[in-house]
């Protein structure tokens, strides 16, 4: 085995999936806090023990809010588990090291769901562009809402892996994990327009387009989509939300609409039902629709 193969950051950084890459960058912090201001792939990881993991909870505790930190010590956990795989630690020590607990989130979600009628203005700028711009945008925001994807998944996608026959979306998620997702018949009929213009050359499914309406068969990527979210939103005039909250919103207007958290779940690509629930962006109105189903039996009306 090569130095470079038996590297615990290498080997932690190809087991996640390409929208995950911005972990390496988690990685370089928390070796800064433990004293390496090198990177974190030189960063001698079996020396950790359970008081240099705490010495990181604290430090990120200081300077991220709770999601942020959370997702920093998993990262921390990852590296780690592949130190005591490569059998630069044992399992004793390995076991320490990871015993950190998460930080509490507040009861305070973070970001929103986008009204209907925010919705319905984003597709009316984006229809309403005659260019080959709004034709791609109006497919973008039908497949992102549509389908409740991550950016990362987004990008991903490529012409093969939609089957206008049955309007399905075979979707990369996370750590490579797949699964099949479905277009509206709206949605369908969106992303089917954008790929007339586009044509049926193999490659990703969103493409840049040019000034003059040139499209470039090259994939876009995350930022390039959340610049297009945001001018689409400034131009719409509705109030800012992130690429991220019309994940929240399909998944909230799923629930919304009566459909059960597990069949949500599978959509969405959550491996837990409770992610799921953390995603639901519901007011206290729908608990008030809802205790209406429950009549008292035996009486009229």
């Amino acid at each position: 085995m090569t130095t470079a193969t038996a590297n615990p950051v290498q080997l932690y950084m190809a087991s996640l999936s390409a929208g995950s890459q911005g972990m390496r960058k988690c990685l370089d912090v928390i070796a800064g806090i433990l004293g390496h201001a090198d990177d974190a792939e030189t960063f001698p990881w079996e020396t950790v023990t359970y008081r240099e993991s705490m010495k990181v909870r604290v430090a990120l505790t200081q300077r991220y809010k709770p999601s942020t930190v959370n997702k920093m010590l998993s990262t921390l956990r990852g590296v780690l588990k592949q130190t005591w795989r490569l059998g630069l630690v044992d399992a004793d020590h390995y076991r320490r090291a990871i015993d950190v607990e998460n930080i509490r989130n507040s009861n305070l979600l973070s970001g929103r769901a986008l009204a209907g009628d925010e919705i319905a203005k984003l597709f009316q700028v984006c229809t309403a562009d005659p260019s080959h711009k709004g034709s791609r945008d109006a497919a973008l925001f039908a497949v992102f809402y549509g389908c409740g994807l991550r950016r990362g998944e987004l990008a991903r996608l490529d012409v093969e892996d939609f089957d206008p026959d049955d309007s399905s979306i075979l979707v990369q998620g996370k750590r490579r994990k797949q699964r099949t997702v479905y277009l509206g018949t709206q949605a369908c009929q969106h992303l089917k327009a954008w790929l007339r213009l586009r044509g049926d050359d193999p490659g990703p499914v969103f493409c840049p387009v040019s000034q003059t309406g040139e499209i470039r068969l090259s994939r876009l990527r995350g930022e390039s989509i959340a610049y297009i979210l945001r001018r689409r939103q400034e131009e719409s005039g509705t109030d800012r939300f992130s690429p991220h909250d019309l994940r929240r919103t399909a998944v909230t207007h799923l629930l919304d609409a009566g459909v059960d958290v597990f069949t949500v779940q599978k959509l969405a690509g959550h491996a837990d039902a409770s992610t799921t629930a953390r995603y639901d962006r519901r007011d206290e109105g729908a608990k008030r629709r809802a205790v209406q189903v429950l009549a008292v039996p035996g009486q009229a009306g």
